[in-house]
């Protein structure tokens, strides 16, 4: 499959501190693709250097087949970017706003003006002053902004700041939307449980390195396996469970325990949970309950970042 971003080797130093550190990057074309990672991680510092903002210090961009520096305008020309917080003319409508864009690129653009404003649902505010708009308005005129150029690749920079729960519902569905349609859309965001929703395949930096990668199922499966025990004497259960050194055992408000399981060749805990099973009811316990516990890509974002907690260093 063809390569909608593609970096080799990316690497940004802001005087001693590394913010992009020879990272290595395929994103697939006509998917949503999300980049996660904790503040200071080097999320905002890829965007720029994506977009020609910032100068990488070492390696290779392409964007659409496209190499970059040397055919950035091409490239550009066929991506929609929101980078941090988009900034209009508050002085003017969102269509007036639309209208000084599309005068920079071309008459197309100004046929788009509308169903792009309808895109984004502000169809009805359009003839609004900016000024007016809330957080989540401006980051839909973002969007809206975007679309002008009909691009093949989005660059959004948490894009549904600001959005209230429909809204960010809606936002869901508008990014599917551009993917059913063969667009790429590249998403930085804090939202881990939008990104779950939203994204095929998900990247997580930290320090500046690729941490993991890949399709949702790869993340989670990658995790601790857990598995919720219930049984007619659980404090019984969980002095037998702590008594071996392959398992930890939790004792949960609900009565019930969280087992850690010991994956063995791949079986995905299987080994483990029969094992517990077969312990407790040798000890003559009733079990009732025995229950995976899937886990989540915020789940595997803690696991996996090492830096939570810390000072975080500005993008």
């Amino acid at each position: 499959m063809a390569a909608a971003i593609e970096v080799s080797g990316l690497t940004k130093r802001f005087g001693s501190r590394t913010a992009v550190d020879s990272l290595e990057l395929s994103v697939p074309e006509g998917c949503a693709y999300g980049f996660l990672g904790p503040n200071g991680a080097g999320k905002t510092t890829l965007i720029r250097m994506l977009l020609g903002l910032t100068r990488p210090n070492h390696g290779q961009i392409a964007m659409l087949g496209l190499n970059l520096p040397a055919e950035r305008a091409a490239a550009l020309a066929r991506t929609g970017a929101i980078v941090e917080e988009p900034r209009f003319h508050n002085h003017l409508t969102g269509r007036q706003n639309l209208r000084i864009i599309a005068a920079a690129r071309s008459s197309e653009a100004f046929d788009r003006i509308a169903t792009s404003l309808a895109r984004v649902g502000l169809g009805d505010r359009a003839d609004e002053r900016v000024k007016r708009y809330s957080l989540g308005m401006r980051q839909r005129l973002g969007v809206a902004r975007c679309l002008l150029s009909d691009p093949g690749l989005l660059i959004l920079d948490e894009p549904s700041n600001g959005l209230d729960p429909a809204g960010i519902h809606e936002f869901r569905a508008m990014i599917r939307g551009f993917v059913d349609e063969g667009r790429t859309v590249f998403l930085s965001s804090h939202q881990l449980a939008e990104v779950e929703r939203i994204c095929d395949r998900v990247a997580i930096v930290d320090q500046g390195k690729l941490i993991a990668e890949g399709t949702l199922d790869e993340l989670r499966s990658g995790g601790e396996k857990l598995l919720v025990v219930g049984c007619d004497d659980a404090d019984r259960a969980l002095a037998l469970l702590e008594g071996s050194p392959a398992l930890a055992a939790t004792l949960l408000a609900s009565g019930e325990l969280q087992v850690t399981l010991v994956e063995v060749a791949g079986d995905n805990g299987r080994a483990s949970a029969a094992a517990v099973n077969r312990a407790l009811v040798e000890a003559g316990l009733a079990v009732h309950k025995l229950e995976p516990v899937e886990a989540t890509l915020e789940q595997r974002f803690l696991e996996i970042t090492s830096r939570l907690g810390e000072e975080p260093e500005p993008e």
